[in-house]
């Protein structure tokens, strides 16, 4: 069964996409929640107008998309958080903290398009930014330990 999707879906595809999924995927969970509509000949010509005139809207998104990507470059994002003398830390470091980083240095990026893995212990880390469709971005998080008051 050939979908159009409506929005981007995290492991299937992005908006627009004409994918090829299973039947009772597409007509009893994409279709009935709005994220995609049958790609019968009649919503690929409309899809067709709408990609070309969309295409220059796009092209400057994208850009954003590279500018800001420029603008991060080999940024380290250091977050500081309690641990415990092997390292462990308290809590776990998420992708809104690293958002709220990015946020105080002039980058706005959506929390839901950074990924990263479980940290749960003092250290280095990598989180990706899904900046557009093709731009992806890599940054390190470091994990420093929050210094002990002296009594």
């Amino acid at each position: 069964m050939e979908i159009i999707l409506k929005t981007d879906i995290a492991g299937l595809g992005y908006k627009n996409d004409v994918l090829d999924v299973k039947p009772g995927y597409g007509r009893n969970y994409l279709i009935p929640q709005g994220f995609g509509v049958l790609a019968t000949s009649s919503n690929k010509k409309i899809l067709a107008e709408n990609l070309k005139q969309a295409a220059h809207k796009a092209e400057k998104i994208q850009t954003a998309a590279e500018e800001i990507a420029a603008g991060i470059g080999e940024m380290v994002i250091t977050i500081t958080m309690k641990a415990g003398e092997s390292g462990k830390i308290f809590g776990r470091v998420t992708n809104t903290q690293v958002s709220d980083f990015l946020a105080e240095k002039g980058f706005d990026v959506d929390r839901k398009k950074i990924t990263m893995d479980d940290v749960k212990s003092v250290g280095e880390y990598k989180a990706v930014l899904d900046l557009h469709k093709e731009v992806k971005h890599e940054v390190k998080v470091a994990v420093v330990a929050e210094a002990k008051a002296e009594a």
